[in-house]
């Protein structure tokens, strides 16, 4: 889930705090029309790799017609600014497929999802540029309600910018399609707090709940709501005119808003996504409108006779990094670190059900881009679009060798594989309640191939193979594809974690126990002698009338024998439900919503009283197999049985399957 659901819309204060003194009003600046198209002397010798107006357009008219096209998309937005100016802005595609509505840069609004975070990000700046905020301090002095510590340590805004907070991943209500569910902010961080599961300043651990903490500290402190502190300090200021962050959405803008579609080939316009974590990315915007933020942050906070940052915290925010693994990409304050070839780049993507975006700067170059999409599309074609568009930009025109240390020997790349291979678990993700059972079933595997080369099973590459990466330095790899590296941390001669670009500023893995990476197999063998002990009951019960065979077991062992397969039969209603419910969550957010609530306690309920009673029921069938005259077959069975109830009940506790409550 790396950028996936970035959502942002601000709520009105619960509390009421001191009026802070205003930002000094800044004026808008005049409007920036693009630049005129170029002559053939602003190209370079061959016609090609010159960033110029007519180059650009004719490389993205050559790449996302088609790519949109193979990839079921829908529509999408492109703009492209160098040097203070609008270079480029275009529209591909239809905002409305019934109506053919096609995409206007400047007026349709699309759902920049989390890139909005940098909204969030630039507000908590603009009040430490005041003082009003400290990004070393406790944030529990902004607050009306704990964060607890871990280890000790509070929480730091420099922790929730560079998503080192350590919180576990939050999924409920995240995004709804019923404007009766938006809940208001101060209300829904404070409804549940999720566990701190890393010590802070330690891990990257990609949050939306700390970014809407940091939202919510921004209402607080600033005595605004805080969609009117965005209105009144970020789009005023810079003219966005046709952007916002409220929900439900001004009807005005709401006119212009693209329809936001799972394939282009469905056709059919979804509802308006509604986010509870709203700081964390609902901004609804038009492409021109993010040219504008985009030349801002590239011109050190100023845009025209306007300026929203200090040029002094800009540059902060932009270079300020938290290291990740190794020489990796880091993540700045709020950016994340996303070099290539030589050139400093910083950037954010974000995602919501239907819209897909990127926002990539080269600060240095005095160049960005950015590209929504507002379809889902084919088998996760956004992600390859924009992966693609960002990569392809970059290598077009910011062309460069990056730097390659001397490689290492044979013999040491085939050590380091086999150091590294082995099961991890990302560290964004739920780790205290029921939904960590995606960890389970989710395990990121890393395998050393022949050739000295490793891949990993969620690296993919273009045409679907994982992605083979190759050791250019101790414990140092580049995939051999592109410029993109993956590095590991190494204590005591063992591989502990590892990360890879582009994920290494959001997230590291890390490794799992001999015990823990069994879990899955042991899981499917589980379930797997449950649902044979179940089919094997009719059966059975149908070959003895058939062959009038008499049932042979008596007394108490054919008691415990029949108590044995309806035991069976509940634990795997019970678990499966449970998987069943956590994998259909995952694929459709609709079932996160507080609707869904009831079902989740009635499972959990379920389980709790079936998987220790099943555990219990099967241990004493087996010990009675065992002692009893059944087949030596029939008591091996029995033991398996047990074990199998037995597994799942540890599953239940360990996962928190048992229990009651639907927090996640």
């Amino acid at each position: 889930m790396a950028g996936l659901l970035g959502l942002a819309l601000a709520w009105p204060a619960l509390a009421q705090v001191p009026q802070q003194a205003p930002r000094e009003a800044v004026q808008p600046a005049p409007a920036l029309a693009p630049e005129p198209a170029p002559t053939a002397a602003d190209m370079d010798a061959d016609g090609d790799g010159a960033l110029t107006h007519a180059d650009a357009e004719a490389w993205l008219d050559g790449v996302l017609p088609y790519a949109l096209a193979a990839g079921d998309v829908a529509g999408a937005v492109v703009v492209v600014v160098k040097d203070g100016k609008v270079l480029l802005q275009k529209g591909y595609g239809y905002a409305d497929l019934a109506t053919h509505a096609p995409v206007d840069p400047a007026n349709t609004l699309f759902r920049p999802g989390s890139v909005s975070k940098l909204f969030t990000w630039t507000a908590v700046m603009q009040l430490v540029e005041q003082g009003k905020l400290d990004l070393d301090a406790d944030v529990n002095q902004y607050l009306d309600f704990e964060i607890p510590p871990r280890d000790g340590k509070p929480v730091t805004l420099r922790n929730v910018m560079t998503h080192t907070a350590g919180f576990e991943e939050q999924i409920r209500a995240l995004i709804t399609d019923k404007a009766d569910e938006i809940t208001p902010l101060g209300e829904a961080l404070k409804h549940w707090v999720p566990e701190r599961i890393h010590a802070p300043g330690s891990t990257p651990a990609y949050s939306n709940y700390a970014t809407a903490l940091a939202g919510y500290i921004v209402q607080r402190v600033s005595g605004e709501s805080f969609d009117d502190y965005i209105d009144h300090h970020i789009f005023q200021p810079l003219g966005m005119a046709h952007s916002s962050f409220r929900q439900p959405l001004p009807p005005a803008l709401l006119a212009k808003m693209s329809k936001g579609y799972a394939k282009a080939s469905d056709g059919e316009a979804k509802d308006y996504e509604f986010i509870s974590l709203a700081p964390a990315g609902s901004l609804a915007s038009t492409g021109a409108d993010m040219a504008r933020f985009m030349i801002a942050h590239l011109q050190d906070g100023a845009y025209g006779d306007a300026r929203i940052l200090g040029a002094n915290t800009a540059r902060m925010m932009h270079s300020t990094g938290q290291a990740s693994v190794g020489p990796l990409n880091r993540m700045m304050l709020g950016f994340y670190e996303t070099s290539v070839n030589g050139h400093r780049a910083i950037a954010h993507g974000g995602d919501t059900q239907w819209f897909h975006s990127d926002l990539q700067l080269f600060p240095d170059d005095g160049v960005g881009i950015f590209v929504s999409m507002n379809s889902s599309g084919r088998d996760g074609a956004t992600g390859q679009i924009r992966d693609a568009l960002a990569r392809g930009f970059a290598d077009r025109y910011f062309p460069g060798t990056p730097a390659r240390t001397g490689g290492v020997s044979k013999e040491d790349a085939r050590q380091h594989a086999q150091q590294i291979a082995g099961t991890y678990q990302s560290s964004r993700r739920p780790d205290s309640n029921f939904m960590s059972l995606v960890n389970m079933l989710g395990p990121v595997k890393v395998v050393a191939n022949k050739d000295g080369t490793i891949s990993v099973t969620m690296a993919l590459g273009p045409g679907g193979a994982p992605k083979k990466w190759r050791e250019v330095a101790p414990y140092v790899w580049q995939d051999t594809t592109s410029s993109d590296r993956l590095a590991a941390d190494v204590v005591d001669g063992a591989v502990t974690r590892f990360s890879m670009e582009p994920y290494a500023p959001i997230m590291v893995f890390q490794r799992l126990s001999t015990w823990q990476a069994l879990a899955m197999p042991l899981l499917a063998a589980s379930l797997g002698i449950l649902l044979l002990t179940v089919l094997a009951w009719p059966v059975s019960a149908l070959v003895r009338r058939y062959y009038r065979a008499p049932y042979r077991l008596v007394g108490i062992d054919a008691r415990a024998h029949r108590l044995v397969r309806i035991a069976a039969l509940l634990v795997l209603v019970a678990m499966g439900a449970m998987l069943g419910l956590v994998v259909a969550m995952l694929g459709k957010l609709a079932l996160t919503s507080p609707d869904s609530d009831g079902l989740i306690i009635a499972l959990r309920l379920f389980a709790t009283v079936v998987l220790p009673l099943g555990a219990a029921v099967a241990a004493w069938n087996a010990w009675h197999a065992l002692r009893g005259q059944r087949r030596i077959l029939a008591k091996l069975w029995a033991v398996l049985l047990a074990l199998a109830c037995l597994f799942l009940l540890w599953i239940g506790f360990a996962d928190h399957v048992i229990g009651f409550g639907a927090n996640y």
